[in-house]
């Protein structure tokens, strides 16, 4: 037992004493109870390595692989083998940046070129060295936005995912800032509500594509929020920003969003990968780490980490984040994605699948089993209200070996198509749409 759990009796009571508590599951008493486990977990106390692999075959069967028609930020791309081939060397196995980065080359020199990939992508001028996940990013370009303005309202679209909203939300509480969501119209931000509330707010953040999988037109948002004295903060997610309207041409400050479909399966729920971007006058706010170019004393090439003087190392109360590591392995995931499929390949890609949603759309619009939502241009996810009874079709899917879409309220159903959904498989659906009741 020992071996997994080190301390003994003894080490527990010295340490309950101290806590308060009277045992080990007091320390739990936070937690819904709705949310603990009370069955045992029924692990035998010893097999041997042949019993128990076949044990783990045993329990991996169960799962059941789907042909999944569900996106809302998590997406069914394909990773190249190749992807796979090479995060998996054994020196790249680790989930932060380096702390001795004299020593650590060959992961600075990849991480530079995330770094520069991104800058890429966003048409930005300086990226970090990757965040937690796209939702983690966007909260913590509200810090700085915060920073920068020293206001403490943030407006938010109230076309982002609802679950980057809840993230936001979150951080600002415990930071005591005021998040103010501003409505839409027609599936898209209403300038006009941003116009109405925009002062004396630190900025504003949309989405786009944006939650709907619409793709909006923002044109004239950063003059409103510049105006205003904001910061404008626009998520988006990583294989768009091939085919749409970049954050650097619609003149954002900070350009955030999930880099999960380059390159990086479902995994059940992660790890992912969250980008933040920004404006080279904002680059001392950003969190997290940055990776430079140099030269050593032989004039040789070398990577730093650089503005190191930042964040807990001096200014501690003063940080704007207490963000120290990167999602490492999974921007080298990234990097090797994007070094691989190349512009052409990642554009080729990303139509794939806005061709796949396209085709689908109308496909589903045949069966007159559904009501258009919005009539607004989308890349790969669009909404349709159903006309039929969306729990019993969400079971008929999976009977069918289909992941259908998300219901997001009033029969709305959230579709998504990536470029690993063939036609049969999409007439698969549509036919299980027919029959719908």
């Amino acid at each position: 037992m020992h071996k997994y759990l080190p301390h003994t009796r003894e080490d527990i009571e010295e340490m309950l004493k101290i806590t308060g508590a009277n045992a080990l599951d007091d320390l739990f008493s936070s937690i819904p109870k709705k949310l603990r486990l009370t069955k045992p977990y029924n692990i035998p106390s010893q097999l041997s390595d042949q019993m128990l692999t076949e044990h783990m075959k045993g329990l991996a069967s169960q799962n059941k692989e789907l042909v999944i028609f569900r996106g809302a930020g998590a997406y069914d791309h394909y990773t190249p083998s190749i992807v796979k081939a090479l995060i998996s060397r054994q020196e790249f196995l680790t989930s932060y940046t380096p702390y001795q980065p004299e020593v650590a080359q060959g992961t600075l020199q990849y991480i530079f070129e995330y770094q520069t990939m991104v800058c890429e992508l966003t048409g930005m001028d300086v990226s970090n060295a990757s965040m937690y996940d796209g939702s983690t990013a966007t909260a913590e370009a509200m810090f700085m936005a915060h920073a920068q303005t020293d206001r403490h309202k943030i407006l938010v679209s109230e076309t982002v995912n609802p679950r980057t909203i809840d993230v936001i939300k979150t951080y600002a509480h415990y930071r005591n800032l005021e998040v103010v969501v501003v409505s839409m119209r027609q599936g898209v931000t209403d300038l006009q509500e941003v116009k109405a509330n925009i002062q004396d707010s630190m900025g504003l953040i949309v989405q786009n594509p944006n939650y709907f999988g619409i793709i909006e037109n923002l044109e004239g948002f950063a003059d409103v929020v510049h105006e205003a004295g904001g910061l404008f903060i626009m998520n988006s997610e990583g294989q768009a920003l091939s085919l749409i309207k970049t954050q650097g041409e619609y003149d954002a400050d900070i350009a955030v969003g999930d880099l999960q479909s380059l390159g990086l399966p479902l995994s059940f729920g992660g790890a992912y990968l969250g980008y933040l971007a920004t404006k080279m006058k904002y680059v001392r706010k950003m969190p997290g780490r940055i990776c430079g170019i140099t030269t050593d004393v032989d004039g040789k090439r070398a990577f730093v980490l650089t503005l190191q003087a930042r964040e807990q190392h001096i200014r501690r109360a003063k940080a704007n984040s207490n963000i120290c590591s990167n999602q490492s392995l999974m921007a080298l995931a990234v990097t090797v994605y994007l070094s691989a499929m190349g512009k052409e390949g990642l554009i080729k890609v990303a139509n794939e699948s806005m061709k796949g949603a396209h085709y689908l759309y109308h496909e589903l619009l045949k069966t007159k089993k559904f009501d258009v939502v919005y009539d607004q241009p989308f890349f790969k996810e669009f909404v349709l209200k159903a006309n039929f009874d969306v729990k019993n079709f969400e079971k008929t899917c999976l009977d069918q070996g289909l992941l259908g879409p998300l219901h997001i309220g009033n029969n709305h159903l959230l579709f998504a198509v990536t470029e690993k959904r063939t036609q049969k498989e999409m007439d698969q659906l549509v036919e299980l749409v027919v029959n719908a009741k």
